[in-house]
């Protein structure tokens, strides 16, 4: 009877691994499904996209929808701009997190948990709330159609303060005394002993930073009104809307604007995968 038992068991837990196999290879489908069919509507012709019964795979790959991207709007200066905005945020974003999340974690003076509350209290706050406000002081400031409008609103996140202010805080206060008596000065110390030893946070905040830049459309949209400023979320959409209602002929050129677009996320998350992953087992939350 007790073989039967353990017989049973093993079938058992045989039958729920497959169960999880078979789960997790149709979420994987799913959720790959959308960025497959992307990368086959890039490579289509127009006659090929204009078919009843979309295929699967393309029947001639149309390397030039590429190219032909370049043509209709001014790409490599959209992905420049876009660059320069996502850089400039994660320079200005990570330092400002930096020193706020040292003075929340390390630093001692009154009301400093009452403003960190306060700091994360700015997490729900939506960014179509303070728009109108930012952008009549950004109007002020002469600072629209600029990268200033682009990047200084962006330059402080209250996501990166708390997550580095958690990684501050598990660093044992002894190294920063002995940092002290010999000589170190808060910036040294920041900078020379804090930020090696968080180096996965904030190579993961780096990484988000860089992603929610490149795929901003709402802030570049409403800061910029001039071509020279637009970033690549505003120029593919201004790629659909000039063809408004002949999607059909230039889906494929839309999509390859896309590809593109995606390629330095992709590049981006695969480099740094390693200092994402060492961040997550070593995040300690007090």
């Amino acid at each position: 009877m007790k073989d039967n038992y353990m017989a049973g068991s093993a079938k058992n837990r045989k039958t729920i691994m497959t169960l999880r196999v078979i789960g997790a290879v149709i979420v994987t489908l799913v959720m790959f499904f959308p960025v497959y069919w992307l990368l086959i509507s890039a490579l289509k012709t127009q006659s090929e996209m204009r078919m009843a019964v979309p295929t699967f795979w393309p029947e001639t790959f149309a390397w030039q929808n590429f190219a032909e991207a370049f043509r209709v709007i001014p790409y490599a200066r959209f992905f420049g701009n876009t660059l320069l905005m996502a850089v400039g945020t994660i320079i200005l974003q990570l330092n400002v997190a930096l020193m706020a999340a040292y003075a929340f974690a390390k630093g001692k003076f009154w009301g400093r948990d009452a403003l960190f509350l306060l700091v994360l209290a700015a997490l729900i706050v939506p960014e179509q709330v303070i728009f109108v406000p930012v952008y009549v002081m950004m109007s002020k400031l002469d600072w629209l159609n600029t990268f200033w409008a682009l990047i200084v609103p962006h330059g402080a996140s209250a996501y990166a303060i708390f997550l580095l202010r958690q990684a501050f805080k598990s660093i044992n206060n002894d190294v920063l005394e002995a940092a002290r008596v010999d000589g170190a000065g808060r910036f040294s110390i920041l900078y020379k002993l804090l930020f090696p030893m968080a180096m996965p946070t904030i190579v993961t905040m780096g990484v988000l930073i860089f992603i929610s830049s490149w795929n901003s459309y709402f802030w570049p949209l409403i800061m910029t009104n001039n071509n020279d400023m637009r970033v690549l979320t505003v120029g593919i959409a201004m790629l659909r809307d000039s063809i408004a209602g002949n999607e059909a002929m230039f889906f494929n050129v839309i999509m390859a604007s896309s590809v593109m677009a995606i390629i330095p996320i992709v590049l981006v998350f695969t480099v740094m995968q390693k200092h994402i992953v060492a961040a997550m087992a070593n995040s300690t939350f007090k």
